[in-house]
């Protein structure tokens, strides 16, 4: 398996993502609504896709991100989900790689999304998960470059999520794997933790003894994820396998301990400007980090801003 960071171009060690699809689609007119989210572009209108993935790509972003993170039981359901899962998630695939080949130095990560609904480690369930990532893997698989599990907020769905990517991987060629986790907001812990309590260095271990590349922090308020990048590198000085730390924030406000992220279309933080979001995306570098990028909220105005600071002669 190649190490995917060897493959792409950077300066300042610092390799771009993309950032959020969903409020980007919405944005810019594609159709969007509850429960569907970021799934009923794909259903209805995939252009909006594509454009959507054409702008990260023009504000600078080296990594683009399959827009299958709604083409889940929670937001289509899961007859749905059975019926219309694997094209639509084959068809977030397509148009994500048909994207990267628009130019030269961008890659595809392919999303494996939460099944059950963001920040609620509550309600995942191991069993139901691996016949769910066996319909979402194949898919996805001919069109990425890696993996991306994305806001993974529980030990029980990473374990779910390595254990799938080992069943696959003995069937076609590995791939590289990210792991992104999801975090507790600030005013509900004194240090970061996962969404589940579970901590990071108890994470950080079971991506270090599987194959994965990187551990990264997602859909979290900002200013929490530069703990969460500190505590990351402090851990790494206690493995011998060197994983790659990165950071994608999201612009929500603090929520309740039981929201659901999934559920409503949340408010948006306005004082995080590209300027700003790039403030604190200075601090992840200075902290570890070298793959930056946004998540919900964050768009081709704030990659953009990130793309001159750090990649841009």
């Amino acid at each position: 398996m190649t190490n995917l960071s060897h493959n792409i171009k950077t300066k300042n060690n610092v390799t771009l993502l993309d950032g959020g699809m969903g409020r980007e689609l919405k944005r810019i007119g594609a159709p969007f609504k509850q429960p569907e989210w970021s799934a009923l572009a794909l259903m209805q209108a995939p252009e909006y896709v594509t454009q959507a993935h054409l702008s990260f790509i023009n504000a600078g972003a080296q990594v683009i991100t399959t827009n299958n993170y709604a083409v889940v039981p929670f937001h289509i359901g899961q007859d749905r989900f059975e019926q219309q899962g694997a094209e639509l998630t084959d068809r977030a695939g397509k148009l994500a790689l048909e994207a990267a080949r628009t130019t030269s130095n961008v890659h595809v990560a392919g999303s494996i999304p939460p099944l059950y609904g963001s920040y609620r480690p509550d309600l995942f369930t191991s069993a139901s998960a691996a016949k769910d990532f066996d319909l979402i893997l194949p898919a996805l698989y001919p069109h990425i470059d890696f993996w991306l599990a994305e806001t993974v907020s529980c030990l029980a769905e990473l374990s779910a999520i390595l254990l799938a990517l080992e069943k696959l991987h003995n069937s076609v060629p590995a791939k590289p794997i990210w792991v992104s986790l999801t975090l507790k907001d600030q005013w509900q812990a004194e240090k970061p933790v996962l969404r589940s309590g579970e901590s990071i260095a108890a994470a950080f271990s079971e991506i270090s003894h599987s194959s994965a590349e990187a551990i990264l922090f997602n859909c979290s308020q900002p200013e929490f994820i530069s703990a969460a990048v500190k505590e990351a590198a402090a851990v790494q000085k206690n493995h011998t396998k060197l994983l790659q730390i990165g950071a994608y924030a999201n612009t929500f406000p603090p929520r309740k301990a039981d929201a659901n992220a999934s559920a409503e279309l949340s408010d948006l933080r306005d004082e995080l400007t590209p300027q700003r979001y790039l403030a604190f995306a200075q601090q992840w570098r200075n902290d570890g980090a070298t793959l930056i990028g946004g998540c919900c909220g964050i768009g081709p105005e704030h990659i953009q801003a990130l793309h001159q600071w750090f990649i841009a002669d």
